[in-house]
């Protein structure tokens, strides 16, 4: 079977100042992906990041968390990319999205990085936009100058929930997005509505 995504990266800040912060959805959806199929993320120094390999409904798939802080990511993804030979479009970068509500999430190829930083450092150093993103909705606080504290503040109980439930939907659909079927898993994961 060819896999059109080889590749599963979360972006987040490393360290415990950071953990389940708003930021930090898109590694938080690598670590429940590792820990769904059996497997942990361990420190790789050469990939300057956390990293695993799992097999997991007949897919291969390299999981890393860059270790860098968010506005470096694109060092870490790029080695591992290198290493094994992965073409910018063979990987999956998860991120937090401000512009999606929280409990929702969005498969997208390509485009801009939207004032992200960690999409905007890893367009630069694969010197390619075409990678996937999946956009875990965040919410936004309703003004640009909170949108700092905001989405490095920690996950509320609610939000947490939501995101849970939504990385579940997203692993029903990835083995679709990942064996070519990117638009059949676009389709069911962007009706996927949270619950009230």
């Amino acid at each position: 079977m060819g896999q059109d995504i080889v590749m599963v990266v979360g972006l987040g800040n490393p360290g415990p100042d950071y953990e389940n912060t708003r930021h930090n959805a898109g590694a938080l959806f690598v670590e429940a992906l590792a820990r769904h199929a059996g497997q942990t993320l361990r420190p790789e120094k050469k990939y300057h990041g956390l990293y695993t390999r799992i097999q997991w409904q007949g897919l291969d798939l390299h999981l890393l968390n860059p270790s860098t802080f968010m506005n470096r990511s694109g060092l870490s993804i790029k080695a591992l990319a290198d290493f094994f030979k992965i073409s910018p479009e063979q990987i999956l970068v998860a991120h937090d999205e401000l512009d999606l509500p929280p409990g929702t999430a969005k498969l997208k190829k390509g485009g801009g990085h939207g004032g992200h930083n960690g999409l905007r450092d890893t367009i630069a150093h694969l010197g390619s936009k075409e990678f996937q993103r999946l956009r875990l909705g965040i919410g936004h606080p309703g003004d640009s100058r909170k949108v700092t504290g905001f989405v490095l503040g920690r996950l509320g109980k609610k939000e947490t929930e939501e995101l849970t439930a939504v990385f579940d939907e997203v692993m029903r659909v990835l083995p679709e997005a990942a064996s070519g079927k990117l638009a059949a898993a676009m389709n069911r994961l962007h009706s996927f509505k949270p619950a009230p």
